[in-house]
Order: structure tokens, then sequence, then C-alpha cells
């Protein structure tokens, strides 16, 4: 799953960042409010962590905007504003949930995850090509119902092109989403990585579901499809 989290702190970012992705969570960062409505309007989040002082566009102000425009996407406030009145406002302005700082992040992997299995309503958490199976909540893959074991990157990279069925991926766009880290010296990665998915899960069966673009990238769609 792909969170945003809009912190100016950025040794708190970085160290929040780390930890979820440890958690196998895709994470894109944002430093203040108007970057962060960029992003916000331009990928589909399971969900955004949200600072409320943030230069420019305060975090209650991009909130607001967020539902202004229709966005369901659930938000988890998390900063040291505590008093009952700013709570008060941004779960009327549409917050999910609140956590003031200092926290310790195993209670905010908890909130995370309560808000997650919450959008499954709006949702689906069970991505399906195929007879390829991944359950996002959970992170468990399947295929022909047989459980398939995966590295963090190698799982993280699955549910990437999973979530974009069908839809070529250059590697630059591969690096950026799942890597986080610049293009320069890590394309060979993303064919380690992909080759690596192969062995795992598209070996010993009928179809292939992973496609190689020569000269573009990948994707993942069934041979009938292409």
């Amino acid at each position: 799953m792909r969170l945003l989290l809009v912190e100016d702190e950025r040794k708190l970012a970085e160290f929040v960042a780390r930890g979820l992705r440890d958690e196998l969570y895709a994470v894109d960062i944002s430093h203040d409010g108007e970057s962060a409505w960029g992003m916000a309007s331009s990928c589909d989040y399971d969900l955004i962590i949200l600072d409320l002082m943030l230069p420019g566009l305060s975090g209650t102000d991009l909130l607001r905007r967020l539902r202004q425009h229709g966005s369901k996407v659930p938000v988890l406030i998390l900063t040291a504003r505590d008093s009952m009145a700013e709570k008060v406002l941004n779960f009327e302005t549409g917050a999910d949930d609140y956590l003031t700082k200092p926290f310790a992040f195993a209670e905010l992997l908890v909130r995370i995850k309560a808000l997650l299995r919450r959008g499954a309503t709006e949702r689906s958490n069970v991505l399906r090509v195929d007879d390829l199976e991944v359950d996002r909540v959970n992170r468990k893959v399947k295929r022909a119902g047989k459980r398939i074991e995966l590295t963090v990157k190698e799982y993280s990279l699955l549910e990437f092109l999973v979530t974009n069925p069908g839809r070529v991926l250059s590697r630059r766009v591969i690096i950026d989403h799942v890597w986080d880290a610049s293009f320069e010296g890590l394309s060979k990665i993303v064919d380690v990585h992909i080759r690596n998915l192969r062995g795992k899960m598209d070996i010993g069966y009928p179809k292939r579901l992973i496609h190689t673009v020569r000269g573009i990238g990948y994707s993942i769609e069934t041979e009938a499809e292409q």
C-alpha cells in the first residue's frame, strides 16, 4: 500500500518513512502543504499522515482542500498540537485519527493498520490478476491458491505492478515508487528483482503474468490481454 507522509521536520519524516518501509509500505514524503496537495492530487494514496504546522499551506487547510474536492483518503493527523479545540477542529474538517507528538512508532503503526482496514469498505484490498492474489492489508501473495514468499522489495515491486495492471511501467517510474531513490545506478536492480519475481510466480505456471516491453519497462497482465 502507498502512503503519503507530510512532515516538515526532515529527520522525523525519514525516521517514520524508514520504519514504514520496513513494514512493506511504499512511502512518499512531502515537506510542505502545497507540494503535498500536488502529490495527493496526482496519486491515489491509501492513507495520508499529516502534520499540521507546515510551511505555506497548513495541514488543516490541506485537509479541508482534500475533503472539498471529494477525497475520501484516510487522514491521520500527527502533530505536537494537543489542545481539545485543535482536535475538534481537525476532526470536523475531515481527519480520521489524531496522534500527538511525541509518539511511539508501534502506536502509529497500529493506528495506520486500523485505518487501512476501515478503508476496506471503500476499496478492495485484495487485488487480482488472473490467478494471482495480492492481499494488501496482510501483505500475502498467492498464485493458484499457493502461498508465495517474497522479500520486502519483491513484494513492493509486485504490489506496484498489480496496482497498475496492463500499464507499462518504466524502470525510472518503478525506482521512484519502490526504491524512493534517484534513478542513477539503480536500473539493473529493477531487472534483478523482476527476474527473481518471475522465478517465484511465473515459472511452473501455464500463463506468464510479468512481461517485458523492450526499451520501455515492465507490465503485469495475462498473455491474452497483451
